[in-house]
């Protein structure tokens, strides 16, 4: 055991991948700076020559390679990152005007391991068992995204079929990944989405896509610092990701900045003939896209609600002074507060009861379409999976974590009564609940501490954004806008003008190594 006045070896050579990491250059011969550069500012080096493409890939790779020893929030690279830099910059080159080149014109991006690209990377969930699979086509975000001249930097660790396997693993953990770690607190970067908010909080890329069922964009954003964006269920298209419920999961940005997260939504959204769900949900997109909701005084007349059951921090006076402050800037900049507002049933809904008796079934379904129609795999249904686990115990870990929430949606059996009331109950809830709430105070959002809010948000689909709100003792924690349906344009509005007032996030700390 190594005494409490110096480093073991083994922690010596834990924390050589961070001494290196924080002696890296983050400039370039210019002198732009690319460690927390927007995606605005690497669009304006862009057009300066102060930066190419190429030049950026190289200096995530950089970061990935001297970094994620440590962090574990990328599972692969994408070989044809630096070919697709160099694309990119031709293009730049040859365009007549550049401002006609999308926001994201080569810009690097990493997409959760659960996002499929028909290229060399591959698409597992985290899970050895779908390691080698070949999937019919890119994901529909991720042909939107190339569309757009984006960068697939490559796959961003999760937690295993999005946390979706067991209740005893860590929320951050995968067989292929391992577990991922808080750049902030080297502790729990909270899942599923977790390599997605730990690579752009730590500069390991510029934006991400992460997925949320029940709070996986909402918790690893607030836990590392960073902006998420939780869209309304069928905003994005979900063709082409591992699900877990068609009813719930929605595909949305994790970014460093609101802007930022804006304009990967902006992206990404529209109808894909592939998800029938986003012809639906097209309703909602604003013409000439989210950017123009980035407004600094976004705040002005909009009625936030405050629900009190979410700020009992019990004797903790700095988080209680903290959001006591927050409000107090929320009304300085505009906002109507409307307090001490209450959600109807809402022990029932966070108990999760209806949602897990819908969940098990929802996945057992459309993880085995999903696997179905691959091109090629070494499982085509949930119970392969199951298989593979017991087959491969130290690859999977089976005997450590086991496999419980694989085996309970194994046993389902479609829609029977039980699940048919579960569906129910939660329409219920979110009618005579959020919505109502919503409804009849004339709230624009509700203004929540951390990701609380998450499984009333999931259960009805409605759209979620997490802003950075602070830190305790080094610890990131964030404040969340959530609202009805095609909320997107105000929870944006409320969320950057917050953001624009504030100016809380900061990067992870250098560490003063004492060796």
């Amino acid at each position: 055991m190594a005494s409490s006045r110096g480093f073991s070896l083994l922690q010596f050579l834990f924390l050589i991948p961070l001494c290196i990491f924080y002696l890296l250059p983050t400039t370039c011969g210019t002198g732009f700076t690319i460690k927390e550069a927007s995606v605005h500012d690497l669009q304006l080096a862009f057009r300066r020559n102060q930066l190419t493409s190429r030049q950026l890939v190289e200096f995530y790779l950089k970061q990935i390679q001297t970094q994620n020893s440590v962090l574990k929030g990328v599972l692969e690279v994408n070989p044809d990152a630096l070919a697709q830099a160099d694309i990119a910059d031709q293009e730049r080159r040859r365009a007549k005007s550049p401002e006609s080149l999308s926001g994201l014109h080569g810009i690097p991006i990493l997409l959760k391991d659960s996002i499929a690209t028909k290229d060399k990377l591959n698409t597992t969930a985290g899970s050895f068992a779908l390691l080698g699979s070949v999937v019919p086509r890119d994901a529909g975000v991720v042909a939107r995204l190339r569309k757009a001249g984006a960068i697939i930097l490559g796959k961003a660790s999760l937690s295993e079929w999005a946390h979706f396997r067991s209740g005893g693993a860590p929320s951050s953990w995968s067989a292929r990944g391992g577990e991922g770690k808080n750049p902030y607190t080297m502790g729990n970067p909270c899942g599923s989405s977790s390599g997605s908010a730990i690579s752009v909080a730590a500069n390991l890329v510029t934006v991400s896509l992460g997925t949320e069922t029940d709070g996986s964009i909402l918790c690893p954003s607030d836990a590392n610092s960073v902006v998420g964006i939780k869209p309304t269920v069928g905003l994005t298209s979900r063709a082409g990701v591992v699900p877990v419920s068609p009813r719930q999961d929605s595909i949305g940005p994790i970014c460093r900045t609101v802007a930022d997260a804006a304009l990967v939504l902006e992206t990404i959204a529209g109808i894909d003939t592939n998800d029938k769900a986003t012809i639906q949900a097209s309703k909602y997109i604003p013409k000439g896209g989210y950017a123009q909701f980035l407004k600094t005084d976004g705040l002005r007349g909009k009625r936030l609600g405050i629900v009190r059951l979410f700020y009992d921090f019990g004797n903790d006076t700095f988080l209680h002074e903290t959001y006591k402050s927050h409000f107090k800037k929320l009304r300085r900049n505009g906002a109507v507060l409307v307090d001490n507002l209450k959600i109807d049933k809402i022990d029932e809904i966070l108990s999760q009861s209806s949602e897990f008796i819908a969940l098990y079934f929802e996945f057992k379904l459309s993880l085995n379409a999903y696997l179905k129609d691959l091109v090629a795999s070494p499982v085509r249904s949930l119970a392969n999976v199951i298989a593979f686990n017991k087959k491969h115990p130290k690859l999977e870990k089976f005997d450590e974590y086991g496999q419980d929430l694989l085996e309970r949606a194994e046993k389902t059996n479609g829609m029977g009564k039980e699940e048919e009331q579960a569906l129910l109950n939660m329409t219920r809830l979110s009618q005579n609940g959020f919505e109502k709430l919503m409804k009849k105070n004339k709230l624009d959002a509700v203004v929540i501490p951390s990701y609380l809010f998450s499984s009333i948000l999931a259960i009805g689909g409605y759209p979620g954004v997490i802003v950075p709100a602070g830190y305790k003792e080094g610890v990131p924690f964030g404040i969340s806008f959530g609202g009805l349906k095609g909320s997107e344009p105000k929870l944006i509005e409320i969320a950057y003008s917050f953001e624009q007032a504030t100016k809380i996030r900061k990067p992870p700390p250098l560490r003063k190594l004492k060796i």
